[in-house]
């Protein structure tokens, strides 16, 4: 009875996955150094990766098992990315950010953008200064934490989902919390439907929906960190941020956070 009971449990969890479009949870990864064989003119694996620093790969791109939300089974490992004053690209920001390698329509129809995120207590982010995270290039939906133009006071210690700029959910960002995330996005309809649960709890409608551009070339989504710089608080300090469980379906949303099979 029992083993009937799991196989069920077992058919009902994959009926509801839905199809996944691009994979991004580094499991044919052995090292970050992977990332350096990605070239505009050898565009292989599964990320594209320009938008960093003059360091090492390994100066702000890591993965490791010990990175990744523990309750994801279909998660190998995690990602540590970490901004500091030498990851500049084009700019005064401090940025490092991996962009989708695929040709799947990933702009297109009914689709769900999953990712975990956390910070740990070493290399904490700069509550004063704006971060913006997991983005699309028209910040047409985006995280962000930190303290945000147009903000009372001068800190924010809150990660918030935003709209078009404008915040339709927030919680305070603890140590060692892991924030899971589904951005459900219909590019036909221009509707934006926030997702969220924490450690190994099942994602449940949050926020949303809520009409925006849904602007994307299906090459626009950074997953990682970009701060602004701020006068007075761009110190040399480190951050660390890590994700796990980053893939994009289509059609029907996985609400476990442990990610279906490729």
């Amino acid at each position: 009875m029992f083993g009937h009971a799991a196989l069920l449990s077992a058919f009902v969890g994959a009926v509801s996955a839905g199809q996944i479009l691009w994979d991004g949870r580094f499991n044919d990864m052995t090292s970050s150094a992977d990332l350096n064989k990605w070239s505009w003119a050898s565009q292989v694996g599964n990320f594209q990766y320009y938008i960093h620093g003059s360091g090492a790969v390994t100066k702000y791109v890591n993965l490791s098992p010990s990175f990744k939300n523990p309750a994801d089974s279909g998660t190998k490992q995690g990602v540590k990315i970490t901004i500091d004053n030498t990851a500049k690209w084009n700019s005064d920001m401090w940025r490092t950010e991996l962009i989708p390698q695929t040709k799947a329509a990933i702009n297109s129809g009914k689709v769900f953008y999953h990712f975990s995120i956390k910070r740990s207590t070493t290399n904490v982010p700069s509550a004063t200064n704006e971060h913006q995270i997991c983005f699309f290039e028209s910040h047409f939906t985006e995280l962000k934490y930190g303290w945000v133009n147009g903000e009372s006071g001068t800190s924010n210690t809150n990660l918030q989902w935003m709209v078009g700029g404008q915040s339709k959910w927030k919680v305070q960002l603890d140590a060692d919390v892991w924030h899971n995330v589904a951005y459900e996005i219909s590019f036909s309809s221009n509707q934006i439907t926030f997702w969220h649960s924490t450690g190994a709890d099942p994602l449940v409608k949050t926020a949303g929906p809520f009409t925006g551009s849904t602007s994307s070339n299906g090459a626009d989504w950074h997953l990682g960190v970009l701060r602004l710089p701020r006068s007075g608080n761009d110190g040399a300090g480190a951050e660390d941020w890590y994700f796990s469980g980053v893939y994009i379906e289509k059609d029907t949303l996985t609400t476990t956070v442990d990610s279906p099979a490729a």
